[in-house]
């Protein structure tokens, strides 16, 4: 990847061209590069000489790889897992809605409304039975039924939405392969 690097930031046109950037990035990873996004998977707050040293790099050469893995968009963001329990959000749900409209006002505003809704941790457009799948962290039941009653039943997009409560998580945040 280091050559391609060199070859990317010469050429000022290919550059500004994020997605060819993003392309030769995403073909060409290395397994510096696979080490590197493993380790921040796993702990994103991990010191570059640290990485560096685990994959056998120099520091100031594993910074210049995270940054072009950065600018890429291969690393969308650096975060921190939560307990929801410990935080106070002891009710988790996974949400199935079905839409009564599919055009595309009444689709964007539903997205812009569950995007902004802090109860909403996960949200996917999807085939099958239900067009969105959420991922819903409240309070309590309490809580939540007033999330479902006052912002899910009073959007005229929503026809219907299943509640499953999770019971327990077998796995959370997991990792992608690399």
């Amino acid at each position: 990847m280091d050559i391609l690097v060199k070859i990317i930031y010469a050429d000022h046109n290919l550059w500004q061209n994020y997605s060819v950037w993003a392309a030769i990035m995403t073909k060409f990873l290395d397994t510096a590069d696979r080490k590197i996004l493993n380790l921040l998977q796993a702990n994103s707050q991990i010191p570059n000489a640290q990485i560096a040293e685990q994959v056998g790099l120099s520091a100031s050469s594993c910074w210049r790889k995270i940054n072009a893995l950065d600018a890429s968009g291969i690393i969308e963001k650096y975060t921190v897992a939560l307990n929801p329990h410990r935080a106070g959000l002891d009710f988790e749900a996974i949400v199935h809605l079905q839409l009564d409209r599919h055009d595309s006002d009444g689709v964007n505003a539903l997205s812009e409304l569950l995007g902004a809704r802090p109860e909403v941790v996960d949200c996917f457009a999807t085939t099958g039975s239900a067009d969105y799948q959420m991922r819903v962290l409240c309070k309590d039941l309490e809580t939540y039924n007033i999330f479902l009653e006052e912002v899910l039943y009073r959007n005229s997009s929503v026809r219907s939405a299943q509640t499953n409560v999770v019971l327990k998580r077998i796995k959370n945040g997991g990792q992608i392969a690399l």
